[in-house]
């Protein structure tokens, strides 16, 4: 298959293919700041506590669990995702934090989710727990890709695990072994093969969401909080999401818009 992208970029989209995943260091941050500004803007709101300054807006995240309880996080994270996706620039925003390498891996004629979804776990929480799944599985398109963004520093038991390709690859060809079982035991059955992300706030992480992936209860002693969104190619196929109703075009092109428009001229008789 021939290929006329840069060097560059064929290399980026290998290490996508081989990877599942790809980590990318935003130098600007004001797309980031942005959207943990609102977050935190609403927090303050909802649990009526002292606004941060700038310097102290990762320590007020992380430490989020001492003024909201368990039985009442569902309720907040709800009222704080209506929130985000009522903002006229949060959604721009989080496109162009990815925009580039969602070029150069997707295209440049996207479909965005329609509504950006938020998680956060609290230490020692089991509510929050997402099992090991693939978005393929539940009626998401092979041609999506996840945009993840980290609204505080992960790691461990604080972020997402993934499984790497070649391993998803040996399991794909003997599923069949694998029906009948629940998701705990497929967990088991892969945990030394997944890859955990550790990531930052100030990067961004974009994966292959036909992999399995999920979390486990957070261990650690800091609030994980992570958006996440997919995107796909504007023409590619889809699944059970469609476009219009889940997806959304973002970036149409001129061709794209006067061919939508276009019709033959009618000829009388």
């Amino acid at each position: 298959m021939s290929s006329y992208l840069p060097k560059n970029e064929i290399n980026l989209n290998k290490k996508f293919i081989k990877d599942g995943y790809i980590i990318y260091k935003e130098n600007k941050l004001d797309n980031l700041e942005y959207i943990r500004g609102l977050i935190i803007k609403k927090c303050v709101k909802i649990l009526n506590v002292k606004q941060p300054d700038n310097n102290n807006s990762e320590k007020f995240l992380n430490n989020i669990h001492k003024h909201i309880k368990t039985k009442d996080l569902n309720s907040f994270r709800l009222k704080m995702i209506k929130f985000l996706n009522e903002d006229e620039n949060f959604k721009e925003n989080y496109f162009n934090c990815a925009k580039n390498l969602l070029f150069t891996l997707v295209g440049n004629e996207l479909a965005m989710q329609s509504k950006v979804n938020l998680s956060i776990q609290l230490p020692k929480d089991s509510s929050s727990l997402l099992p090991v799944h693939s978005d393929i599985w539940s009626g998401d398109s092979p041609f999506e890709v996840v945009v993840w963004l980290p609204m505080v520093n992960c790691f461990s038991t604080k972020t997402m695990y993934i499984l790497k390709p070649e391993k998803y690859n040996k399991i794909h060809k003997n599923f069949s072994k694998y029906v009948g079982k629940n998701s705990l035991d497929f967990y088991k059955s892969i945990k030394k093969d997944v890859k955990w992300i550790k990531i930052n706030f100030g990067e961004i992480l974009i994966f292959n969401q036909a992999l399995p992936h999920g979390n486990v209860i957070n261990e650690e002693k800091e609030t994980r909080w992570s958006l996440n969104c997919r995107f796909k190619s504007l023409y590619s196929p889809y699944a059970d999401k469609k476009i219009g109703e889940f997806f959304e075009p973002i970036t149409l092109r001129a061709a794209s818009k006067i061919g939508m428009n276009y019709s033959l001229p009618k000829i009388n008789d």
